[in-house]
């Protein structure tokens, strides 16, 4: 017998995207040089379609970012061309009675920034002021929901891995610089938005993973899961925790640990095209985790690569079911963000356009938007606020 799971009133629906990886025509950041997008979907001058399909989907929230390098092209000169571009596509959104979730940061750094030291510069946290600013001047009447900083953890581990602009491998002395830098970029960001909007919601994106042992006798593999929840989801999150007015989960991963290298075993039972393995319990977890901060929680990010749309379905019914557990326990969670609305570039040497992530199908010849079944299936569960299973 099919049994209804019915969401808290005003639980906001919604897709994400970034500017890098669904825009187009970006030519002036860190990663054009050794990882260009593109064209990409054409976003830029096609976010009319895309938001008609976005209503046409019953989702009532979208998450985007403002790409820095359109804005700022050169230190402390803002392009006032791009700025009312950003103020059109916000409109669009307004027009549509669709909340935006906006990220002034998704890892895209202007050239000149990055000349000038990047993150490991102190003078960073000025730069990222300056760029605020703007965008609270500007546009700032027309965001409803604001993301400082997009998943900082990634970015500051980029600088031992090489995987992230600059490029360089095992920095561990940057590593800290980094990491208090962007502590700081938030804590100052947070102050010059409540400064303008006392009302605003303010947060990060944090990717916060799901660890345990492998086996829960294992002294080892207790103390390995203890290490690595700390460092990874609650070190950054514990130093801004006074400048957080809701928290911003991106959920993909969960870590089954072992003693022994490479130190995560994970039977992968369902895997997505990627690799990566589907584990919706973990979500359940981390909510648990989060509540602990006494915050209302938004799942920002929540997808897989899988081109042939043989196992979205099944992948946002089951973390949703494991959502609302959650919240019949009483955790404060608000919204349900998919990743991503339509296919796009993904980073890095393993990314690129081969991952298809979206619930639009997009034909990079042609450009034609397509939403896939499980596009339909979640407008359904949008629509009614509600999950049948």
């Amino acid at each position: 017998m099919a049994k209804v799971l019915k969401f808290p009133k005003g639980f906001l629906w919604g897709s994400s995207t970034s500017a890098y990886q669904v825009e187009g025509g970006i030519e002036n950041c860190d990663w054009v040089e050794r990882y260009p997008a593109g064209k990409t979907c054409n976003h830029y001058n096609r976010y009319e379609q895309d938001f008609d399909l976005l209503k046409k989907l019953n989702q009532n929230a979208f998450r985007l970012s403002i790409e820095w390098s359109r804005i700022e092209p050169e230190p402390g000169k803002f392009d006032k061309k791009e700025i009312e571009h950003y103020r059109k596509v916000l409109l669009a959104l307004k027009q549509r009675n669709i909340k935006s979730v906006v990220t002034l940061w998704h890892w895209t750094n202007p050239v000149w920034f990055m000349k000038m030291g990047g993150w490991a510069n102190k003078r960073s946290i000025n730069y990222f002021e300056r760029y605020t600013k703007i965008i609270v001047k500007e546009l700032g009447d027309l965001i409803d929901f604001w993301v400082t900083l997009n998943e900082p953890m990634v970015y500051i581990t980029g600088y031992s891995t090489g995987k992230f602009p600059p490029f360089q491998k095992r920095n561990i002395f940057k590593i800290r610089k980094v990491f208090n830098n962007l502590v700081k970029t938030h804590q100052t960001a947070y102050k010059v938005i409540h400064k303008k909007y006392p009302k605003a919601q303010v947060s990060i994106s944090k990717l916060t993973n799901y660890f345990e042992p492998a086996r829960k006798w294992c002294p080892i593999e207790i103390f390995f899961v203890w290490l690595g929840h700390i460092f990874w989801n609650h070190w950054f999150l514990k130093r801004i925790k006074n400048q957080l007015d809701y928290i911003g989960l991106d959920y993909y991963f969960h870590h089954r640990i072992v003693w022994y290298p490479p130190f995560i075993k994970n039977l992968n039972k369902k895997v997505t095209d990627m690799g990566w393995e589907i584990y919706p319990q973990g979500i359940y977890y981390v909510l648990k985790y989060l509540s602990k901060f006494q915050k209302p929680i938004y799942i920002l990010e929540n997808g897989l690569a899988d081109a042939k749309d043989e196992k979205r379905k099944d992948f946002i019914r089951d973390h949703l079911f494991w959502i609302y557990r959650a919240i019949e326990e009483g955790i404060d969670v608000r919204g349900y963000f998919h990743w991503s609305l339509m296919d796009n570039y993904e980073w890095g040497r393993m990314g690129g356009f081969e991952p298809r992530f979206g619930l639009i199908e997009i034909d990079y010849k042609t450009m034609e938007r397509k939403p896939r079944p499980s596009a339909y299936y979640y407008a359904e569960i949008c629509k009614n606020n509600s999950l049948t299973i």
